[in-house]
Formats: structure tokens, sequence, C-alpha cells
């Protein structure tokens, strides 16, 4: 009696995680969704309908940026279709190139804010600069939130519903260039394209977890709280004295070229 009652347990448990793995897969996907469409929208017109590599960037340093960001994106929808489809030894493997990518992209984000932070610089009178600071501010504090996330969903590697959220947030933090650009977005500030974007994606996810865990995970909290904090603070200190001095030490020690 006692052996069938531990088996009955035992089956049950199965049933629950293999049912919490298929919601999952519903929701990542449909997430990663939501990550490419944010950036085939924001940047179809001057990267994807301008022939990606053929499209007039500034540099060869912003084409660089766009192929390793965009590869982000394909590797995130890569990696819940492996794990959807069963492959999970591949996306294991897969997971090293990512903490790679990860790696190029910190610094590459930064180069590629501080360039186009120099040549802007060098017309200053056809410029707004409280807008210039904005924009230097949105791809610094992105990295910022990004490093954090990424450092902690290596961490938690082995502890796939604190990883997989953290990989989630880590992608939601690039999706602020792609939303920026959206041209519904245009008579609005940032801080408010920020609120209106992200704050629905975080009560998805907050809702999914209540509805799938039957609690809000810990992680997504202070994921989001994070998240939305640094959103909102990052657009206060961008019109501060001390980031305007640190922004023109940025600009005048990177070529403009770049």
């Amino acid at each position: 009696m006692g052996a069938s009652h531990r088996n009955s347990i035992t089956i049950i448990d199965e049933r629950a995680t293999r049912e919490h793995l298929r919601s999952d897969d519903v929701f990542f996907l449909c997430m990663a969704v939501v990550a490419a469409i944010a950036v085939l929208v924001g940047f179809a017109r001057t990267y994807f309908l301008a022939g990606m590599m053929l499209a007039p960037l500034p540099s060869l340093l912003v084409h660089v940026h766009a192929v390793v960001f965009l590869s982000w994106i394909i590797l995130f929808a890569t990696q819940i279709s492996l794990v959807t489809t069963q492959h999970v030894n591949l996306h294991q493997r897969l997971g090293a190139f990512g903490v790679a990518l990860a790696a190029i992209m910190i610094p590459l984000g930064l180069l590629t804010a501080s360039a186009r932070l120099a040549r802007q610089l060098t017309h200053p009178g056809e410029i707004n600069m409280a807008v210039v600071l904005d924009l230097y501010a949105d791809p610094i504090f992105d990295m910022l939130m990004f490093s954090v996330f990424i450092y902690f969903a290596i961490r938690n590697r082995s502890r796939p519903t604190v990883h997989k959220r953290l990989i989630l947030f880590a992608t939601f933090s690039l999706l602020d260039a792609g939303f920026d650009r959206w041209s519904i977005f245009d008579p609005y500030p940032l801080w408010q394209v920020n609120l209106i974007c992200f704050v629905p994606l975080v009560l998805v996810t907050m809702v999914y977890d209540q509805w799938s865990r039957g609690a809000i995970q810990r992680v997504t909290i202070w994921s989001a709280a994070f998240m939305l904090t640094t959103l909102e603070i990052k657009h206060f200190i961008s019109q501060t004295e001390p980031w305007a001095h640190f922004a023109h030490w940025v600009g005048t020690r990177v070529p403009p070229f770049l």
C-alpha cells in the first residue's frame, strides 16, 4: 500500500513537471517572437529593408554591432527551440557559445554607443544636447542590466527555472533600442516608451509565473524591479551635470570615425 502510494505521487510529480515544461515551451517561444518583432520593426527601415550589410550605416563598427546583437536574438530563439524539441545536450553546448557572445556584446555595445556620442559631439550646434545625453545613457545602462542578468544566469545554469528567466530579462534589456525606433512612439520621450513597452512584458511574465507555478518566482520579482528601476533612473541621471561631464570626457577620447 505504501509503495503504491509513493508510485502514485511519483507519477503525479512527473506529470506536473511535464506540464510545466510544456507551458514553459509555449511561453518562452512567445517571448522569443516578441523579441524578434521588437527588433525587426524597430530596425526595419534603417537596417533590414535597407539591405542589412549593404545598409548605409555610419561605420563598420555599427555593422558589426548589428550582426552580433542580432545573433543574440537568433540564439535566444534557437535555445528555446532546442529545449522544446528535447535537444538538451545541444542546448547546453550552445550555452558556451552564448557566454562567449555575451562577453563580446558588452564591450561592443559600450564602444558603439561611445562612437555615436563622439560623432554627435563633432556637430554640437546641430543637436539637442539633452537628447544626446539621454541617448548615450540608454545603451550604457542597457549593457549594465544585460551584464547583471547574464552573470546571474551563468551562476544559476543548473537551476532551469531561474536560469531561463534571467536569460529572458537579459534579452528584454536589449529590446530598448528596437522599441525606441518604432514610429508610433515618436511623439513620446524615451522614459515613457520604456514604461509603455516593458511594464506589459513584466506583468505578462508575472502572470505566467502565477498561473504555471502557483506563485510569482522570486527571480522574476527582483529582475523586474531591477530592470524597471534602471530603465527609469537612467533618464534622470542622463540630465545631471556629472553625467554631462562623463559623456563629454568619453566623447572626446573615442575616435568619431568608429
